[in-house]
């Protein structure tokens, strides 16, 4: 059987270890990305390099894009030069977070263009490490018949989750799977702050609760390897937390759902971007819970250490 031919838009940080997955493959992949050095190390890879979104959907049967905001998908979907143009795609896979809304706007102008093209919603769970290893969880939801044609693809990049058959369905779960994340990082931050202004172990404390009834990813991966460390190097940036936050807190808004916890939420992330940065990694968060206590959550040294 014929494999079909691939195009990436967004080749960055998740972007580009799905592209060499999908080439390890065996797939002919055409991408583009505003960032020469990082098309560059895929076309050495045995990638096809070109200038725009409007050229990828002359030379692919199936899009993905993977790019940062909702305005962005958007402009690479049915933008001036937007894949909606191209001669050839017939499936468009949007990897973002953007949000139901966008999902939906995007979804109806393809479909309503002079070729029309199916859009299936695939926002990712994982991380760069998950694309790296194809374990990343897939939130799909598109046309039954778009769903059948990409499984193959899909199955090199991670796990299939099946979410429903509507754009946007996808982006429903994936931006609520985020705030709460973002909940259990900065309930695990104030716990841990507390606990060393009591003069606890923030390693020890760490330790239990992952293994007890608070545990919770933030707990048992982000903490661990991120925090207690102080390398604050998870990989995802404050403002993109940020605006995932906000497009859930938005859509809830829009449902009439009152999100008291995610807005407290949301407002902590908003704080930590305006005092580390926008760019900064978003497990910075805990350093503003640490100035408000007067202490840092630092692991104590070891007995052992101690005594050498």
């Amino acid at each position: 059987m014929t494999k079909p031919a691939l195009g990436f838009v967004g080749v960055g940080r998740m972007g580009a270890p799905m592209v060499q997955r999908l080439l390890a493959a065996g797939y002919a992949v055409t991408i583009c990305d505003p960032v020469p050095a990082a098309v560059e190390a895929l076309v050495k890879a045995g990638a096809v390099a070109v200038k725009n979104p409007r050229e990828v959907g002359d030379q692919a049967d199936i899009v993905f894009a993977s790019v940062p905001t909702p305005n962005i998908v958007k402009q690479v979907a049915v933008g001036a030069d937007g894949v909606v143009h191209g001669k050839r795609t017939k499936i468009f896979v949007d990897l973002s977070t953007t949000g139901p809304k966008m999902s939906a706007e995007v979804n109806q102008a393809l479909a309503s263009a002079t070729r029309p093209i199916m859009m299936v919603d695939c926002p990712v769970s994982g991380g760069v490490a998950g694309a790296e290893k194809g374990t990343l969880s897939l939130m799909i939801a598109g046309p039954a018949a778009a769903r059948a044609e990409l499984e193959p693809v899909m199955k090199e990049l991670g796990r299939v989750l099946l979410c429903g058959d509507k754009p946007g369905q996808a982006q429903m779960i994936k931006v609520a799977n985020n705030l709460a994340s973002v909940a259990c990082m900065a309930i695990s931050c104030e716990m841990l702050v507390l606990g060393a202004k009591a003069g606890v172990d923030p390693q020890t404390m760490m330790e239990i609760i992952s293994v007890s009834s608070g545990r919770s990813g933030a707990m048992q991966d982000k903490v661990p390897k991120h925090i207690l460390p102080r390398t604050f190097d998870f990989g995802f940036s404050n403002a993109l937390s940020y605006k995932d936050a906000r497009l859930c807190l938005e859509e809830a808004e829009h449902l009439g759902v009152p999100l008291f916890i995610g807005n407290a939420v949301g407002q902590v992330l908003n704080m930590s971007k305006a005092q580390f940065g926008p760019d900064a990694d978003f497990t910075n968060m805990i350093r503003l819970f640490e100035g408000w206590a007067g202490v840092e959550a630092i692991p104590h040294k070891k007995d052992a250490d101690k005594a050498s």
